[in-house]
């Protein structure tokens, strides 16, 4: 072994004598006529081991170099960078995430079989027959190279480009090409051909980040490259050679439809289309896509990168080749920016200068559209700041959730808050229109936006558990409750629009709330499933009380109380909706929050910079039209679904001011909703009609005499809460300017103690069932703690007689009434109108005897005669009259009504004639009394 290197360092048997060597340096003209006399044979063993010598140090090379390389195992696992891929919900393109490299992988049975003949007959035609490196080829360009003419294919392989590209830099260096041509061969030994030109095509740059076939062709020609046809397939491999000078967005495209036609020519060189085909594409021209400046949905986007970044990391984001099919909506995204654009002109009248929408679909939570900013490229507006996702104070659309926690009480929308100013300690809120309306319905309070009631409802219901509900709807900003304290219901508190977007969706999905995500699917880039959606909503609300919100939010009618036309901007005609505007103290913040059972909806408007806007840009003016916009739009072709009532709320009526069942005596009342165990079981108590002694003013009391005893209607009107002044003194004052200070009697009557107090009678004439006749007496006594003032006797509940003195009696002629029985009641009345009575029975004889005559006259003129009298009793009379005393034929008229005076003419007398009569009288019982015959003469 020895010998031999020694024979291979020494060829012409030259021993390794440094001096002899330096002797023929000294010497050459004698080297060289020794080497002239060489002979054929040593000429031949000269080159061999010169060949040996050449291998020798080759070996060395390859082995020095390959240190540095990857290892067999590492080629093999090596993995191409690959961009990520964020779609839209129906599959659309909406970005690629990489770092430097945009890269989408496509395997090379999706590529069409007209773009890899363009690539292999133009970079690399003998490709399917080296093993990495091409001598011919490199010959070829050494030979085109020397010749001064053009080089359109170079000397190194697709699988020499692969390894410069993936594996090494491409810095043209000897040692770079060693190990290029060492890693070329190690492919070629690892993976068949398919596999080189797969990894080659998905790894090749092609003007800017685009990197492999299929980023170039979405970025150059707006497809998958599985779409492209030949022209646009010879034109993406017309790139490969200077991507950056025949980039269809640079200035040669002319020169890049020049190598397109040349790269045609070559597959029709290499018989990969027919010559009709090469004609016809080299008389198209590709329609190349503009170089675009703007992105679809860029908030919403960059909101999906940072989630995927939090999640997998930075590195499998940018290089991993993840597939993420999100939530957006494509259309709704268009409608969302149209809505933006249509309220630019309102924001410039009202001082603002940027908007933000954000819309989630309320059944599970996915981000349906997303708009960060008025424009994500304008600095001026620093718009690619996402304000759908950043903090800003949210005014009174906030308000729904306090009123939500205090409806999970008792509170209900039929309710009454004390619209009054009021001193919440060291805070007295006013409304913003600054006027105050006393009693007011929860209902009308959180529908027209009212703050001094709000500010209330915050308070009763509670301000930790207001932030615990705020959290179970999906807040989860609001973590300084000291700072925040009762101005949390006005906006106090820092929330994300995208986060309002959400608790109101809970609302709108029946108090059910699903996690807000902008995800349907993730997929590594080899198809494995990393995450997908999936419906985790569950109940965060009860749906009883979502549902009383959903009542006053959808309520126009009465929002229009205050809102007046502003109302036509939080509704859609034909469609069921609420919303809840909001405007934070000066202007800052104008907000509308609303939604349909399909979708919620966040608006915010202002200034970037928290500038103020001008006075009056509130939600309803500024920010309605935007989420108006967006929803007429959205909503128009799609079915209304109404806020489904649960079945065991109840819409009830109740007295206004008690908020309990009314009475007879309730002056108003209102019909709202109830949830269940809100139901009112008690009466109306602040209108209560009770019995007094009118006299005093007490209460009556089982002694009260019946006649001192009135009904009277009270109203007694107190705060919500009676025991703290600063709540208690303006609801007083105010009842009181209203005449609605009047609180019934707690004190009983104490003028009649016992019944010894009261008058007391007793008759004494007649006894019980006494039997009666004629003119008689009656007689009582009576005594009161007051005196008696009179005493009154009644016959069958006919007053016949009063006295005031004692003995207490009346005289009666029983003669009067029907035989039978019959009643006498005596009444005895006290100074104060208290009374006592008592009665008997008493009977009546028959009576047989007819009224008696008295006073019997007769007064005569010429042919008549009047003759008057006197009955005992009323009785009714006729005369009986002629001229002898057996012949009485004549009759006068019977009286038709009983007398006991009576007058009776007597016409059509004789003159001078004697005539004799006699009178007839019959009482009411029929008694008949005839007076004796009498005569007079006649005139």
């Amino acid at each position: 072994m020895k010998r031999t290197i020694k024979r291979i360092f020494n060829p012409i048997g030259i021993k390794h004598n440094l001096q002899k060597n330096l002797n023929r340096i000294k010497n050459p003209q004698k080297t060289w006529t020794r080497i002239k006399k060489l002979t054929f044979r040593q000429w031949l063993r000269l080159l061999w081991r010169g060949f040996l010598i050449f291998l020798f140090i080759l070996v060395l090379i390859f082995i020095w170099y390959s240190k540095d390389l990857p290892t067999l195992s590492k080629l093999k696992n090596h993995k191409t960078a690959e961009s990520t891929q964020i779609y839209d919900r129906e599959g659309n393109l909406l970005y690629a995430i990489s770092g430097e490299k945009q890269r989408i992988f496509m395997p090379l049975g999706d590529m069409p079989d007209n773009l890899i003949n363009a690539v292999v007959a133009t970079e690399d035609r003998d490709f399917y027959q080296h093993h990495g490196f091409d001598a011919r080829g490199v010959a070829r360009a050494t030979y085109y190279n020397l010749q001064g003419r053009k080089v359109s294919q170079g000397g190194s392989t697709i699988t020499q480009q692969y390894v410069k590209n993936a594996l090494l830099t491409s810095r043209r260096t000897f040692s770079r090409k060693i190990k290029e041509l060492i890693l070329s061969l190690e492919i070629e030994a690892i993976y068949p051909k398919e596999k080189i030109l797969e990894l080659y095509l998905n790894e090749i740059p092609l003007g800017s980040t685009a990197y492999g076939v299929e980023s170039a062709s979405q970025r150059y020609f707006d497809k998958s490259a599985k779409e492209l046809n030949l022209e646009e397939s010879a034109s993406l491999a017309a790139m490969i050679q200077a991507p950056t000078y025949y980039s269809p967005h640079g200035n040669h495209v002319d020169k890049l439809l020049a190598r397109k036609d040349y790269v045609v020519s070559n597959m029709l060189d290499t018989g990969k289309i027919t010559a009709d085909e090469a004609k016809a594409a080299k008389q198209q021209s590709p329609q190349f896509t503009t170089l675009k400046e703007s992105l679809q949905a860029p908030h919403f986007i960059f909101y999906i990168k940072e989630y995927l970044t939090e999640k997998y990391g930075e590195q499998m984001v940018e290089e991993g080749g993840l597939r993420v099919t999100t939530t957006v909506d494509a259309k709704a995204q268009k409608m969302a920016e149209d809505a933006i654009k249509s309220g630019e002109k309102k924001l410039e009248q009202n001082g603002a200068n940027n908007a933000s929408l954000v819309a989630i679909d309320p059944q599970n939570g996915q981000i349906i559209a997303m708009v960060g900013s008025r424009n994500y490229f304008n600095n001026n507006i620093d718009g690619q700041v996402n304000v759908a996702t950043s903090l800003r104070q949210p005014g009174s659309s906030f308000k729904p959730i306090v009123y939500a926690t205090a409806f999970k009480g008792q509170y209900n929308p039929a309710s009454i808050l004390f619209d009054l100013k009021t001193n919440f300690g060291n805070y007295t809120p006013d409304n913003y229109d600054g006027n105050s309306r006393g009693p007011v319905t929860m209902r009308f309070a959180l529908s027209n936006s009212l703050n001094i009631p709000a500010v209330k409802a915050l308070s009763l219901a509670g301000i930790t558990e207001s932030i615990q509900t705020a959290e179970n709807l999906g807040i989860t900003t609001l973590t300084e409750p000291d700072r925040y304290g009762l101005s949390l219901v006005l906006g106090g508190g820092e929330v994300k629009p995208l986060e309002m977007a959400g608790a109101f969706g809970v609302f709108a999905n029946e108090g059910k709330r699903a996690p807000i995500t902008g995800i349907l699917k993730v997929t590594d880039s080899k198809g494995d499933v990393l995450e997908e959606f999936k419906d985790d909503s569950k109940e965060v609300l009860d749906p009883q009380v979502a549902f009383l919100i959903n009542s006053v939010m959808s309520d126009t009618e009465t929002r229009r109380s205050i809102f007046g036309a502003l109302a036509n901007n939080l509704m859609v005609p034909g469609k069921t909706v609420g919303a809840k505007t909001g405007t934070t103290q000066e202007f800052h913040d104008a907000w509308t929050v609303g939604y349909s059972r399909q979708i919620s909806v966040a608006v915010w408007t202002g200034n970037t910079d928290n500038k103020a806007m001008k006075k009056g840009a509130d939600g309803s003016v500024v920010a309605a039209p935007i989420w108006n916009h967006f929803m007429k739009n959205y909503l128009k072709d799609k079915e209304n679904v109404a806020f489904a009532q649960p079945g065991k709320v109840q819409k009830i009526t109740v007295d206004k001011l008690s908020n309990k069942l009314p009475t007879n005596d309730s002056p108003e009342t209102v019909s709202d909703y109830f949830a269940s165990w809100q139901i009112p079981k008690k009466e109306d108590d602040i209108h209560v009609r009770v019995k007094i002694n009118k006299t005093n003013g007490k209460l009556a009391t089982e002694y009260t005499p019946e006649n001192l005893i009135e009904e009277k209607l009270y109203t007694d009107i107190h705060s919500e809460r009676p025991d703290n002044p600063s709540w208690e003194g303006p609801v007083r004052a105010w009842a009181e300017k209203n005449n609605m200070i009047n609180k019934a009697p707690a004190e009983k009557d104490d003028m009649y103690g016992s019944l010894s107090d009261m008058p007391a009678i007793a008759i004494t004439t007649p006894t019980n069932n006494q039997s009666l006749s004629g003119s008689v007496e009656f007689k009582a006594t009576a005594s009161a703690k007051f005196g008696i003032s009179k005493v009154m006797f009644a016959v069958d509940n006919v007053q016949v007689a009063e006295d005031s003195e004692t003995p207490y009696m009346a005289t009666y002629d029983v003669n009067k009434l029907s035989a039978g029985k019959h009643t006498l009641a005596v009444f005895a009345n006290d100074p104060n109108g208290a009374s006592a009575n008592s009665q008997v029975e008493f009977n009546v004889l028959a009576d047989t005897a007819g009224p008696t005559l008295s006073n019997i006259t007769i007064s005569t003129v010429a042919g008549s005669a009047i003759i008057s009298f006197i009955t005992s009793e009323p009785a009714t009379s006729y005369v009986k009259y002629g001229l002898t005393t057996t012949a009485l034929n004549s009759k006068s008229l019977t009286e038709e009504n009983a007398l006991t005076s009576h007058i009776i003419s007597l016409g059509g007398l004789t003159s001078g004639a004697l005539y004799y009569f006699q009178i007839a009288t019959s009482d009411s019982q029929g008694n008949l009394t005839s007076s004796a015959t009498y005569n007079f003469n006649a005139k």
